[in-house]
Formats: C-alpha cells, structure tokens, sequence
C-alpha cells in the first residue's frame, strides 16, 4: 500500500460529532410508516437522544444531526427537548437523501476546519468509549479510524495485520471489494485478512473533505475502500462492548435489555 501526506491534528479532543438520521428505515416498518426511525423508544428514549447523550459523555456537544424522512418530527422533537443539552445542527436533506458519505460531504460547512470529529448512525446503540478510539487514532496518525468487532455479520470490513483497511466482503453473495482483490497470496502470513464487523463510529480527519473521491449520493464504505491505498484507515476492535444494531423492529427487546 502507498501512503501520501494527510494534515493530522494531534489535539487530544475532539469536539464535534455528526449522527446519521436521514435514512427511510424501511426494515423497520411499521414504525417508519409514520415516524423516523431516530425517534423510536429505547426504554422511553428515542434513539436520537440515546446517541446525543452518549456523545455527551466524552465532551461533544456541538452535534450535527441528518434529516430526510419525517424530517419535520426530528427537528421537532430536538426543538422541544432543546437538544437534550447538546448544541444540535440541522442538516436538511429532504430534497434528496445522500445516504451516509453524500450526507457528511453535505454537512462539511457545519464542521470547524483542521479538527477531527466523530460519526455515528442514529440506529446503533454502544457503549464503547470513544476516548479508546482517540488514543488509537492519534497514534496511528489515521486518516479515519473505525470502530469494529468480531460480531457475525453479513458484509464485513477487512484488515490486514496491522490492522489497516483493505477491502469488504459480503458473505452472502461472495462479492469483494477493494485492494485483497490485488493480494496475490492470501494465505501468506504478509497478506492475512481479518474479517470485522462495523459498529458506525468512526473518527475522521478534516482533511477527508479535501480527499473525497465522490460527489452526490455514495456510501461511507465506498469512501473508505476508495482511499485506503494511499491513506491510513484503520480498524479499532473493541469486541466485547455492549453493541446493538437496532436496524429492524425485533432489535428493540434486544436494546432494551441492554440499554435500561
């Protein structure tokens, strides 16, 4: 893998966050008919306000949060409870949803220059300590650093053995992407390919907005297999965290059991 020049800042904070709520939610029907999945109850908290508290716990405050589908329910419901204690920014995409990279790209002038920030999907409850993945990133001196497990899933990030992306992989289908597709030798111990699953926190640079290789409408994941040749993007594992996907409506007994 190549390596280029990124502007890495070594402050030891980070001070804002961007949560993803954009998305129609369409696994999580019949909630979504009628309501954003952001604001589905958790013992009596909405998803939205599980993640701002949780972001609050390690000092972000200045919080970006994404709207498309029933917009107008999120921005009411952080108006209302006046942001829970957080400073909430709107990023309005009810013209056209953007999905997760398209939706950061969009929500850039939100952001301070030079300094990194946190991502995190509105429906993934954790209580993994983002302080960890700081440490991690600093001394890495990442690009972006991504929160991950040994969780079974079906599409999985890959690592080599210094923990560094190097493609994706759906079990299902057996479809890959990104450089093992170059590996001549997989099974050398140089070329040893860790499955992971994502948990969706992630830190980020600035400088990715400089490096974004799309425009409109793409995935995070995309951005990621598209920079790791040239930039370091690597996987932090805390398995062993409490960690749930609350993407579809059988996944709330679950969070509610280990979110009281």
């Amino acid at each position: 893998m190549s390596s280029s020049n990124i502007l890495v800042n070594v402050q030891g904070t980070i001070r804002q966050a961007i949560i993803f709520a954009a998305g129609l939610g369409t696994r999580f029907k019949p909630w979504t008919d009628k309501h954003p999945k952001a604001l589905a109850l958790v013992n009596g908290k909405s998803l939205l306000q599980r993640n701002i508290e949780y972001l609050q716990q390690y000092g972000i405050t200045d919080v970006i949060v994404n709207v498309h589908h029933f917009a107008g329910q999120v921005i009411d419901a952080i108006e209302k409870n006046k942001g829970w204690g957080s400073h909430i920014m709107i990023s309005d995409e009810q013209d056209a949803l953007l999905d997760t990279g398209g939706g950061l790209l969009k929500a850039k002038h939100f952001f301070t220059p030079g300094e990194k920030f946190v991502t995190c999907n509105a429906d993934i409850l954790t209580d993994f300590d983002i302080n960890k993945l700081l440490h991690f990133h600093t001394e890495q001196k990442a690009l972006i650093s991504l929160a991950v497990t040994d969780r079974p899933t079906s599409r999985y990030l890959l690592f080599d053995e210094n923990n560094r992306l190097c493609g994706w992989r759906n079990t299902t289908t057996g479809e890959e992407k990104g450089l093992i597709l170059n590996y001549p030798a997989r099974d050398s111990k140089r070329n040893t390919i860790y499955p992971k699953a994502y948990s969706c926190v992630a830190i980020f640079e600035y400088d990715i907005f400089r490096l974004m290789p799309f425009t409109g409408k793409f995935s995070l994941i995309d951005v990621y297999l598209a920079l790791a040749d040239s930039y370091p993007i690597m996987g932090y594992d805390h398995s062993g965290d409490r960690l749930v996907d609350v993407g579809r409506t059988e996944s709330i007994d679950i969070a509610q059991h280990l979110f009281p």
